[in-house]
């Protein structure tokens, strides 16, 4: 129960503080939309963050998860800070050489993605993006390695702040294409200095230790596929969708996404936890049975918040956005209900991390990654915007079903009776929500009542200790 409650604490501290900064772009959503003349311009965007997100990825080179495995290894400040300054300069190199490639192929990468070399400055734009954002996480890591909480969350608040008061005023100004991006840009250089400047000390060329280049690299590098298999998952499907439809589609599509990213609500407040949490405790006698809790727990949490998503998308769209974007409300529910599956995928899949295995987690999100674009050729010509969004859910859900048959094989996981009839009944929710309830919002509402209050009781104990520990945690902060 002691590790239970130090993953909780790690979650309401650094998640909670992650999740402020995406509450702003959701609240800020119908404001956007409706600001920009037609869903192409939200579509243009989307397409820039499609580069950032792959930019991104390569530039971290999975240092940032390397740097947190070691960095437990030694209760040594000085190796601590080796680590941090060895993992910063190689994200430093990546981040360079990805930069310059963007650069000086962007009138190529313009007519890839957005299909016309007018809109090279969009990818110019995307290469300081990445630049900026590729060493974020690592300058801000010792703020959560030293649980300075108070300025996670303050600085977590600001950043979507400043960016939308930026944005704001240049689409008043009919500066649609660039507006989100260059504002975007601006609050994350900021931010950055921020960190630089307030974690200096952990970061200094003199610390840079060259023996620690290997053990970050041989973690780091077999991570990276990984990410860029993820950046399939999240971003391809959009190339796709410009490509065998439009951008007008695409910025349907990326409002369908962003309003599912609700549930990265969860997501995020999970990850800003889970990674402290997963590497001070994996040398524990308890380790599998306390990871497989967290499992359950997190699969019934993302199960009830997506039969919700369900529920409530076609209201939800109709109340908050124009007409032009409400044939979305189909896609936000397998939007929503993503995100959770590559959590639970990456709770799961941290057990072959612990084990310094991590070729397993790679080669199972490629063949998830498989499922997806194959899914997304036959579907996206043939139902849209839609078949992208199932190809999406289908890969994930691939992945998922591999590595937990994987991992109950070698006895790293245990699942118990009740979370299979959870998941049972999940699958059967959906099958009939794809093809019938969608059409009637009431029965869909009522169906997903059923399948709370079925978890609910499956559950029960689970909810009541939960509430007693969360009553004295409350109470002992009073004191």
């Amino acid at each position: 129960m002691k590790k239970f409650k130090i993953f909780i604490s790690n979650i309401f501290v650094y998640g909670f503080g992650g999740v402020i900064s995406r509450i702003v772009p959701i609240v800020m959503l119908p404001i956007v939309t409706r600001l920009m003349p037609d869903s192409g311009y939200y579509g243009l965007n989307d397409l820039s963050m499609t580069l950032v997100s792959v930019g991104q990825a390569i530039a971290v080179f999975g240092m940032y998860d390397a740097m947190f495995r070691l960095f437990f290894d030694k209760d040594d400040e000085i190796y601590q800070k080796q680590i941090c300054s060895t993992a910063f300069l190689i994200t430093m190199i990546t981040s360079l050489a990805v930069f310059f490639v963007i650069i000086g192929f962007n009138q190529v990468l313009s007519k890839l993605i957005f299909k016309d070399e007018q809109y090279s400055y969009l990818v110019c734009l995307a290469a300081f993006a990445i630049l900026v954002g590729a060493t974020n996480n690592i300058v801000a890591a010792p703020t959560k390695i030293q649980n300075k909480s108070k300025t996670f969350i303050i600085v977590n608040t600001l950043s979507p702040i400043i960016a939308y008061s930026m944005a704001i005023p240049l689409l008043l100004s009919g500066y649609y294409s660039f507006a989100l991006q260059i504002s975007n840009l601006v609050a994350a250089i900021l931010i950055e200095g921020f960190f630089i400047y307030k974690n200096r000390g952990w970061f200094s060329f003199k610390y840079v230790n060259w023996l620690y280049i290997k053990p970050l690299l041989k973690i780091a590098v077999p991570l990276m596929p990984s990410f860029l298999i993820y950046w399939i998952y999240h971003s391809a499907d959009r190339l796709m969708i410009q490509h065998f439809l439009n951008a007008q589609e695409v910025g349907i599509y990326a409002i369908g996404s962003k309003l599912g990213q609700i549930s990265n609500l969860i997501y995020t407040a999970f990850t800003g936890g889970w990674l402290y949490f997963a590497y001070s405790t994996m040398k524990e006698e308890a380790q599998v049975k306390n990871n497989s809790r967290i499992f359950e727990y997190l699969g019934i949490i993302a199960y009830s918040a997506s039969v919700l998503a369900c529920a409530f998308s076609y209201n939800i769209y109709k109340i908050v956005f124009t007409e032009e974007y409400l044939s979305g409300y189909k896609v936000a529910p397998y939007l929503f209900f993503a995100p959770l599956l590559q959590m639970l995928f990456q709770v799961a899949g941290n057990q072959f991390i612990v084990m310094k295995k991590v070729l397993p987690n790679v080669l199972i999100l490629f063949a998830g990654a498989i499922v997806n674009v194959g899914l997304n050729l036959i579907l996206i010509p043939r139902v849209g915007i839609e078949g992208a969004a199932i190809g999406t859910i289908m890969g994930y859900l691939f992945a998922d079903i591999i590595c937990v048959i994987v991992l109950l094989k070698i006895e790293m996981l245990v699942l118990s009776k009740r979370f299979v009839i959870a998941t049972a009944g999940i699958l059967l929710f959906w099958f009939i929500w794809v093809v019938y309830l969608y059409r009637f919002i009431f029965m869909g509402i009522c169906t997903a009542v059923v399948i709370i209050l079925l978890y609910c009781y499956l559950y029960r104990r689970d909810i009541v200790e939960c509430f007693r520990l969360f009553k004295v945690m409350v109470f002992k902060r009073k004191e």
